[in-house]
């Protein structure tokens, strides 16, 4: 069973009903809520109309909100976040890779201390929408097929917890809320160095690449996964036996007529690719029962029926060389899901996308280590109420939080 991380009573801070109840946290509750005042200045960059936006309105404007989240307990920090989800709580998941901690970051794990700060933290957090940390848990090779390189987080509707990997061997994982191992999904290929491994899109019992980004549709009893990291595909299989059902690549083409070769150099100004290009790094389902897929390496979306036929494809900063600018999507709540907002690694801006059109009319932040501001800003999602939450991996390490003023 994985542990649960919980400070004990008498500690400062302590967790109380799932909140951190201290007089440290109060004094810092007042002081971020004086930084609100100020958080005028530090707005994300407005969304700028340019000449692709689509007349009739533009997408809300947003406001960095410095209080969200609290300080973490237990001498923890936050490290690469590379997964991001908000359940039907509104409650913000957090998966972040405790190896990314360097020895310079855990001087509190020597014997003695060397300094205060700090020691490895978990890798799953569960937030609530005014920053609240509510649950911990989780470490590196506490179970059977943990990660090796943790990637992903989703919830079900029964408030389990799935978390995957995008290394070789890596597949997915599942947990009760309070991070008790339920199963593993299996499917993994052998563990392998990247660039040992080679290519196979065919492969239909066997992810050869971990798990790049997943979705459930539980009404049908299918998990939607994004096999990209090594391979080119989307692959679906039965939600409760395993069983493989059906995948395809780009332009809905048939797992059979991949190619298994390296894409050549993507090139903005020549043809489209045939293939997607590594990495395929996100899968989402839209309310009317769409699949849109991340190509990051082509700085495009495509959008496909859930059957796999091609219905559209837009381009999004398409000017972006090095790994690429579509790293991952969601959409607005409204019920049309009018836009997509996408996060973008390279450029360290969240572009809004008008959903029907694929025309970007505006963007969120931009490259920068202020609040507000993005350092490999790798996964972006809305709560129901159009709050928007960011992660960082590398020099990042951090998520932040976006309030809609208009």
């Amino acid at each position: 069973m994985i542990s649960v991380y919980r400070a004990r009573a008498g500690v400062s801070p302590s967790f109380v009903k799932g909140k951190i109840m201290s007089s440290k946290w109060k004094r810092a509750a007042l002081a971020a809520a004086s930084l609100v005042a100020l958080s005028a200045t530090m707005v994300a960059a407005a969304p700028a109309r340019n000449d692709s936006e689509a007349e009739g309105g533009s997408p809300p404007k947003y406001r960095y909100d410095p209080a969200w989240p609290k300080e973490l307990p237990n001498k923890w920090t936050m490290e690469g976040v590379t997964g991001l989800f908000v359940d039907q709580d509104d409650h913000v998941w957090v998966l972040n890779r405790p190896r990314d901690m360097t020895p310079r970051e855990a001087l509190a794990e020597d014997n003695p201390p060397t300094a205060e700060c700090c020691v490895h933290s978990p890798a799953v957090y569960e937030f609530d929408v005014d920053g609240n940390l509510l649950r911990a848990w989780g470490k590196p090779n506490e179970v059977p097929g943990w990660p090796a390189s943790e990637h992903t987080i989703f919830v079900d509707r029964d408030h389990d917890v799935w978390i995957g990997g995008s290394q070789p061997g890596d597949s997915l994982l599942k947990f009760t809320e309070d991070g008790k191992f339920i199963s593993d999904w299996g499917h993994r290929g052998p563990k392998m160095k990247f660039g040992q491994q080679k290519q196979n899109n065919q492969e239909t019992d066997l992810l050869l690449g971990g798990v790049a980004a997943a979705a459930l549709d539980e009404p049908a009893r299918e998990i939607y996964i994004a096999d990209g990291y090594l391979n080119k595909r989307v692959m679906v299989y039965d939600l409760d036996t395993g069983k493989f059902k059906r995948g395809w690549g780009a332009y809905g083409k048939p797992l059979s007529e991949i190619s298994n070769d390296p894409p050549p150099v993507h090139d903005p100004n020549g043809p489209p690719a045939k293939d997607f290009r590594e990495p395929v790094h996100c899968v989402r389902l839209s309310r009317d029962g769409l699949v849109y897929v991340c190509d990051r390496g082509g700085d495009r979306v495509q959008v496909f029926t859930k059957q796999g036929k091609f219905v559209q494809e837009f381009f999004v900063a398409n000017n972006t060389m090095k790994n690429g600018s579509v790293g991952s999507l969601d959409f607005s709540p409204d019920p049309q899901q009018k836009y997509v907002y996408i996060a973008d690694i390279m450029n360290n801006v969240v572009w809004q996308v008008e959903r029907k059109t694929g025309k970007t009319v505006g963007k969120i932040g931009h490259s920068g280590h202020q609040g507000g501001f993005f350092t490999y800003l790798h996964v972006a999602w809305m709560d129901s109420k159009g709050n928007l939450y960011t992660g960082e991996v590398d020099a990042g390490k951090r998520v932040q939080k976006f309030v809609p003023v208009q």
